[in-house]
């Protein structure tokens, strides 16, 4: 099952929902069975079909955050390795 996060807690689902525990497993159901996935691609086929999508994306890379070792920082013990590049003067 995909990691679905909205930073709301279940516990704060309004009442005219049901209990949040029975929301929560109907919502683990459907997200592990499909259903999530085939809901959400029928109302963007909808709202695209409208006109009502603007399918321009924007990443905002400052709340993107890397592993030191994805930023190229050294391990631990390991040695610089020489640049294949022409000396710098």
């Amino acid at each position: 099952m995909p990691g679905f996060r909205t930073g709301t807690a279940w516990r704060d689902v309004p009442e005219r929902y049901g209990t949040w525990a029975t929301l929560h497993t109907r919502f683990r159901r459907w997200a592990a069975d499909g259903t999530v996935d085939r809901m959400l691609r029928t109302a963007q086929a909808e709202a695209d079909t409208a006109g009502d999508i603007d399918w321009l994306v924007s990443v905002d890379s400052t709340v993107v955050r890397a592993h030191r070792h994805a930023a190229g920082a050294r391990k631990r013990g390991s040695a610089p390795r020489p640049s294949a590049g022409p000396e710098a003067a």
